[in-house]
């Protein structure tokens, strides 16, 4: 361990890069993950941990409660007092409360104290953060000395704007270290590399460390890819994506007073739509094992949203914990029933079929006096699906596993989805996935093995099911596009109304039919009752249904 002597700066130093899965509310678990990364690295100068590891992040109203801050800061100065045994500093991530205001901060413990601490300046009010309901910003910071060196420490949004770089290069630092909570979006890990932190060294001529956390946490989850930018521009390290790793880091003061990181692997980064896949199978997986559940059961369609989902639990929790099962009705085809089993059969889940003609006579009898004089409708196709919802809810009550709900994107937008019958569940892995994208995924799947998944290599979805017309099959020779536009139409209107929010005449000028589009504008927005009694599900692009895109569900706005 490089120490300073005399009190002359250090001109070297060791730097893990600790890129942590933590727990929202786990304090206690959260400060062990810290105390067993001092125990490895005892070689190391310096620890850098995720924003707000101590509590998790993103901690919502948690956070308010003050024993949560009372428990963090307890954990804290324990930590601390550890450090005195003369292994590594830890940068940690914790709450700080102060004169009645709570604060998201980052703690210096070092030497048996907290020596030092960075309060987050910019506060994200936008999309799925809102820190400003729970946090006040700190003042611009100022450089932490470690071992007569200045290190700066800006978290998180402190790195998307140029203001907090800034005023700690004007301060003197010499090293930023970013700690951070960055959740998964489409394309964002480029952004984050080329663009943000590529632009604030490139401003301040410093080297800078972005170390973001890992894991799904309900509606979010975080991607990692991690890395290290010398002041000349230079990527030097990348850490892996989709999984935890520590990565030790070598600094040196160069002839000049310049500090550089020593070159280290390039970790390569999943591509699209790999990278969306990989966000299915770890949110599912935090969200299965941190609600202790003993896996999961699905109704398998032999159609390719029941597939795919199977595939991604199976990716996620291993095949021997996923039972799949097929609910066949009169109107079932027998293709369906072949594909739902051999699906099943390629990805190693328990399959099972229960048939639902049963109970829908049932129903029928039991309505007959009622509905005696009203011809067949949607009702009649809605109690189907709600049938297979309580059959495959009492499976779940009865045995524990948590039910999969497998509706994507572009149902959910239109409406194309029945309230407590197909959208009875406890978690979407497909709930920001258009249906262009699940054909993506099925495809890609059959070609891809994720480093992160515990299923089987090759093809585990049947090419049967990718290639035949999507259908609900509710009623005779159904197809879903004699409700709605092919799919491919369908996904380009919505990636405008909104993931853009563009206008019917916006979208129309994009070459699609008015009357089409501001039918679709309709259903979009009678169908947000819907939406909001859905299961949560991860969050993939930049206006998922949740917290995102927030609309009220009654309103009269059209802009046709």
């Amino acid at each position: 361990m490089t120490q300073s002597s005399s009190g002359a700066p250090a001109d070297t130093l060791t730097i893990v890069l600790a890129q942590l899965n933590h727990a929202v509310g786990d304090v206690a678990g959260n400060a062990d993950a810290v105390r067993a990364l001092r125990q490895r690295h005892t070689g190391a100068d310096l620890i850098l941990v995720p924003e707000l590891q101590l509590v998790g992040y993103p901690p919502e109203d948690l956070v308010l409660k003050p024993a949560l801050a009372e428990r963090a800061e307890a954990e804290l100065q324990r930590l601390a007092a550890e450090t005195g045994d003369g292994g590594p500093a830890v940068l940690v991530g914790t709450v700080h409360r102060c004169e009645g205001r709570l604060y998201n901060a980052v703690a210096l413990i070092d030497a048996g104290a907290v020596t030092g601490m960075a309060i987050k300046h910019e506060l994200p009010n936008y999309g799925t953060f809102d820190e400003l309901r729970l946090f006040s910003p700190g003042p611009l910071p100022e450089p932490l000395l470690f071992r007569g060196v200045r290190i700066g420490v800006p978290i998180c949004e402190d790195v998307w704007f140029p203001t907090v770089c800034a005023a700690l290069k004007a301060a003197g630092a010499e090293i930023l270290l970013s700690p951070n909570g960055s959740p998964y979006e489409i394309d964002k890990d480029e952004l984050r590399a080329s663009k943000i932190i590529g632009q604030r060294v490139a401003e301040t001529g410093l080297p800078l460390a972005y170390l973001n956390r890992v894991g799904g946490q309900d509606e979010l989850v975080f991607d990692g890819c991690s890395f290290v930018i010398n002041g000349d521009g230079t990527m030097v390290h990348r850490l892996t994506d989709w999984r935890e790793e520590e990565r030790v880091t070598h600094w040196t003061r160069g002839a000049e007073g310049c500090w550089s990181c020593a070159p280290g692997e390039l970790a390569d980064w999943l591509d699209h739509p790999g990278d969306i896949y990989a966000a299915m199978v770890l949110s599912l997986r935090d969200y299965v094992e941190r609600n202790r559940f003993p896996g999961v059961v699905l109704g398998m369609s032999g159609g390719i949203d029941s597939a795919i989902c199977a595939a991604i639990a199976a990716d996620a929790l291993g095949p021997d914990r996923v039972w799949c099962v097929m609910l066949p009705s009169r109107f079932t085809s027998q293709l369906s029933l072949d594909d739902a089993a051999e699906c099943a059969r390629l990805i190693g889940a328990k399959h099972e079929i229960i048939p639902i003609v049963p109970a829908v006579e049932a129903f029928d009898q039991m309505l007959a006096g009622t509905f005696a004089d009203q011809d067949v409708d949607i009702t009649e196709e809605n109690v189907q699906s709600r049938i297979r919802g309580v059959t495959l809810m009492a499976i779940s009550n009865k045995f524990g596993p948590m039910l999969l709900t497998t509706g994507n994107k572009s149902e959910m937008s239109v409406g194309y989805a029945t309230i407590y019958g197909d959208m009875a569940g406890g978690y979407n892995p497909l709930k920001d996935a258009y249906k262009t994208t699940v054909f993506r995924l099925a495809e890609w799947r059959n070609a891809n093995l994720p480093s992160i998944a515990l299923g089987r290599p090759g093809r585990v979805i049947p090419q049967s099911i990718i290639t035949k017309p999507p259908s609900a099959e509710l009623r005779p020779d159904q197809k879903d596009s004699d409700s709605l536009p092919e799919y491919d139409v369908l996904d380009d209107i919505l990636l405008g109304l909104v993931e853009q929010e563009l206008s019917v005449d916006d979208v129309v000028a994009r070459g699609h039919d008015r009357a089409t589009v501001a039918r679709i504008e309709r259903l979009l927005y009678i169908a947000e009752y819907k939406r909001r009694q859905a299961p949560p599900g991860v969050k993939l692009g930049s206006r998922n249904f949740g917290r995102d895109r927030r609309y009220p569900i009654t309103h009269g706005f059209r802009s046709a």
